[in-house]
């Protein structure tokens, strides 16, 4: 078999096991039957940007051509720091795509990948997010209306928790057993006041799976 175009990120759907999907030009190649077998992958030294989609010399910030970089919303800041969003201020680069993304309701979630990490989603990205991150559990601890508080509330929470994944553990499966329902009570007793109103007391959720 042999495929030909732009790769994208990884397509997942939640099942048992996770499937994986692998974006060739507008094709999807099914990634679980190759487990175990010899591919190989060709780069035809052409880079296309992830926003525009123009043929650019150089990749800023993992796929974008310079313009994009600079203008786009999909690379600002606050795609990595949640907590320098202002869209909720009516600010950003681009405030339709804004609306749609961030000012859209967000996860604070625990997850166990190589350890308990935290973290934020979109709530349309649950259970995408945590499958991503090779997550064999994750549960909510918080629903916010915008990406900028679920930002705070992780920001509050980095001193006690990590927001990284030891990813050389985890692909050893290296996994820590924590009862993460009893770890998000704790957690709760973390979180500034001012943010209680969104925390997520239902000891059950139907957003808590095992991935």
């Amino acid at each position: 078999m042999e495929m030909h175009g732009q790769i994208l990120k990884m397509k997942t759907e939640l099942n048992h096991p996770v499937q994986y999907y692998l974006p060739i030009g507008n094709k999807h190649l099914g990634m679980n039957q190759w487990i175990g077998k010899h591919i190989q992958f060709h780069f035809n030294g052409e880079i296309y940007c992830l926003d525009c989609g123009q043929r650019t010399k150089k990749s800023f910030n993992q796929g974008f051509c310079y313009t994009c970089f600079q203008n786009s919303p999909m690379s600002s800041e606050c795609i990595i720091k949640p907590e320098l969003c202002r869209a909720h201020l009516g600010e950003g680069r681009d405030m339709e795509w804004e609306r749609e993304h961030h000012l859209k309701d967000h996860y604070v979630y625990l997850a166990i990948s190589s350890g308990v990490k935290v973290g934020i989603t979109r709530d349309t990205q649950v259970p995408t997010r945590w499958i991503d991150q090779g997550a064999s559990y994750a549960v909510p601890i918080a629903r916010t209306p915008n990406r900028y508080l679920c930002g705070m509330i992780e920001v509050s929470l980095k001193q006690h928790i990590s927001d990284r994944t030891a990813w050389q553990r985890m692909l050893k499966n290296e996994i820590a057993h924590v009862d993460l329902k009893e770890k998000r009570e704790e957690v709760f007793k973390l979180i500034p006041k001012e943010y209680h109103k969104y925390l997520l007391k239902r000891r059950h959720s139907k957003y808590s799976i095992p991935c």
